[in-house]
This record gives structure tokens, sequence and C-alpha cells, in this order.
């Protein structure tokens, strides 16, 4: 893999053979054929974030163990209370009902759910800011999937590529921000995909209209058929083989970042 630090180098190396694979194999049987695809179409690339680019559950996970961690320290009452990262996960889904006005923030809800467990033990709610605060730095500690900066390399040599999540990833803070013209998340934007008003402002960001773009994406419903419903090419990331779970297909279906790759080959 590049030299992340080099992105100069991770492009080069990703143009010469479509994501710096030393031999291509065949395409598994997760893969479409890339038939119903018009490569020529695409003048712009967006692409989900979380499961996508890295998987979430682990950072996730592990930022819910140093938030306890610091809550023992600081709100003892409260990690007394919730004594796990199963109950602080649990009182985070229990925000989801209480404030379906914040589906679209992860990040308030996540703080919402830290004031409310930190009132319930009769700690300081004032807390939940600091306790936020490093729960959110330790969430951009993602660990790429490994063909990750190299599918980025190649695709920001040939498009504009726009970052698009419902997530709070940072893409500066993770360090491959140098690969977008732009990063849109539904807690900034205000919109969560499947919404086509958040796909339509990624095609704004790159400055095409939204049938010029092409939108990767995990998630079947929030980022492949959200696409399609908003005028864009889709490719879905499948990468467990799930079958395709709406009426009209994406218009490709890839097992890996790397099978993208070669896909736009």
């Amino acid at each position: 893999m590049p030299d992340p630090t080099h992105p100069q180098a991770a492009v080069a190396a990703a143009t010469a053979d479509g994501c710096a694979t030393a031999a291509a194999p065949a395409p598994s049987p997760a893969s479409s054929p890339a038939s119903q695809l018009d490569i020529s179409r695409i003048r712009a690339i967006s692409i989900d974030l979380d499961d996508t680019l890295w998987p979430i559950w682990p950072t996730i996970t592990r930022a819910e163990a140093v938030l306890l961690d610091w809550l023992t320290h600081h709100a003892p009452a409260t990690a007394a209370l919730f004594a796990s990262t199963e109950s602080l996960r649990a009182i985070r889904n229990q925000m989801v009902s209480l404030r379906p006005d914040l589906l679209h923030d992860l990040s308030a809800l996540r703080r919402e759910s830290i004031r409310l467990a930190l009132t319930q033990a009769g700690d300081e709610p004032a807390l939940a800011e600091p306790a936020f605060d490093l729960f959110f730095a330790e969430r951009q500690r993602v660990e790429l999937f490994e063909d990750a900066h190299d599918t980025l390399a190649f695709l920001s040599a040939r498009y504009p590529v726009v970052a698009l999540s419902n997530g709070n990833a940072d893409v500066h803070r993770i360090g491959i921000g140098h690969y977008f013209q732009a990063s849109i998340s539904a807690t900034v934007f205000g919109v969560a995909k499947p919404d086509a008003r958040i796909f339509h402002a990624a095609a704004s960001a790159a400055a095409v209209q939204p049938h010029e773009v092409l939108h990767v994406g995990d998630d079947a419903t929030l980022d492949a058929h959200g696409a399609l419903n908003a005028g864009m090419q889709a490719v879905w990331i499948n990468t467990a083989n799930n079958p395709w779970p709406h009426d009209a297909p994406p218009h490709a279906t890839v097992d890996s970042l790397t099978a993208l790759c070669r896909l736009l080959s």
C-alpha cells in the first residue's frame, strides 16, 4: 500500500494498474457485470464512508470503551450505572426514540445520550461535552480497509470525489481529506440518505448534474437505492453477498473496493 502521507505516490501506483493490484483476479460471484453501468456518463464520484472505506463497529466499540473509562474517573456514578459498552449503546439507542428530530445528527444523538446517562446517575450533565469530545476523537481513529487508500487514489486521479455520509466521520481528521473535493455529512447538511436532497448536494459540490454522478456505498437502501432515486448511477459494495432487497437493481454490484477499480478501469 502506498504511504498515505504521500498522495502522489498513491495516485501513481493506482493509476498504473487499477488500485495497485499486481494481477487482477477473476470477478467473484458477488460482482455483477458492468453492462448496465455507463462509464462514459460518469463525471464525478460520491462515496459512502462507514463500512465502505472502513468497518465501523470495531471503531464504535473502542470509542465506547474509551468513553466508559473516562466516566469511571470523572463521573463514577454514571460509570457504575452504565457499567458496560452495551448499556452505553442502549441509552444511545433510547435517545433515538426520545429525540427523533436528531436522527440525522449522530453527534448530537451521542452527546445527548451521554447527558441523559449523567443526569440519570446524578452526575453533572455538563460533563457530556468533554465526554463526547473524547468519544468523537476516538471515533475518528478508524482502520481503513487494506485497499481503501489505493481505491481513493485511483478514483481521485480520474474524477472529483465527494464523501457522502450519514455518520460523523471527519475525513480530514482521519487523514484522507486530500482525496476529496468535498465532504457532506447528514449531521451538517440536516438531511440523511436516502433523501434525494443530500445526493443532489453531492452533485452540486462536484459541479455536475446528478445523472453524471456515480454513487458508491455498502448499504443497499441508504446508498444504492437512494442514489437511484436521486437520478444517479449506483454501485453497491456487497461484501457479504446479500440478496438485493429492492425492485430496480443498482447499475453494478462489486464485492470489494479493488473490484470497483477494475470495474472502472
